[in-house]
């Protein structure tokens, strides 16, 4: 399954929640492929080899000069990166929004599925930038679910309805529903604001909404400065319980 994780909203932890998402897969003998499609390259800066040649990475995959296969590089306890580069920021400007480069990701994912047997049962996890263009549109056609972190305050409730308006827009085009799922990010049960926010969201978005939610934890924000995931970092804390939870939560309706 392919798991793309966005909001056109920052900060709201789509790069803590693939990283982690893929040390829980790890944790339970998955084996998963994470992409990094941010021109931020937070992921890749987290794994530490973030490559000073942008034909070594994904930008490369979007030039035509390698493919995804070619990118991979193995990451301990997280499984396997391919890595973004600052130069993917160009990748509107030079390549347009026609219906090849949209779909570029998904046939490009699907060839390792084919090239290596099995390997179309593995998690791709996808952590996209925060904004639509063509990079995150790559990965809205690639992936077979949406999860959208959402930090419990207003404007990140705002950003859950203006995804909702997007994927509306979007789905014509694709001809399919684009499974979602709303995650709370940031929750702390001390806060009524928190209580408020998953009241609302529950009450528009119903069973779409995890019942998973990701507490305000300090080793889930520790970590990423320590180059290494919630659970390497802090295996007992609330943080690596809430992803562990998670991983479950999402492995139970089939998308992991």
């Amino acid at each position: 399954m392919r798991i793309a994780v966005f909001n056109q909203k920052g900060g709201v932890g789509k790069t803590t929640t693939t990283l982690n998402l893929a040390a829980a897969c790890v944790r339970d003998g998955g084996q998963p492929l994470v992409l990094d499609l941010d021109p931020q390259c937070h992921l890749s800066v987290i794994h530490g080899a973030s490559p000073l040649d942008s034909t070594r990475s994904l930008f490369g995959f979007f030039q035509g000069v390698r493919g995804l296969d070619e990118l991979t590089i193995p990451w301990e306890g997280i499984g396997r990166l391919i890595p973004s580069h600052q130069q993917l920021i160009k990748v509107d400007s030079i390549f347009g929004k026609g219906p090849a480069v949209l779909n570029k990701l998904r046939l490009g994912l699907e060839a390792i599925d084919e090239s290596v047997p099995g390997n179309a049962a593995q998690t791709t996890l996808i952590d996209c930038c925060p904004y639509v263009g063509v990079l995150a549109l790559n990965a809205i056609f690639a992936c077979d679910v949406l999860l959208i972190p959402i930090s419990t305050d207003y404007l990140s409730l705002q950003a859950a309805e203006q995804m909702t308006r997007t994927l509306e827009i979007l789905e014509p085009v694709l001809k399919r529903r684009v499974e979602r799922r709303y995650l709370l990010t940031r929750y702390d049960r001390r806060r009524k604001m928190s209580i408020d926010i998953q009241e609302m969201l529950r009450g528009r978005y119903d069973h779409e909404v995890c019942q998973t939610v990701i507490t305000e934890n300090v080793a889930i924000a520790e970590s990423p400065a320590k180059n290494c995931d919630v659970f390497s970092h802090a295996e007992s804390s609330v943080g690596a319980k809430d992803y562990n939870a998670l991983f479950y939560e999402l492995r139970r309706n089939r998308f992991i």
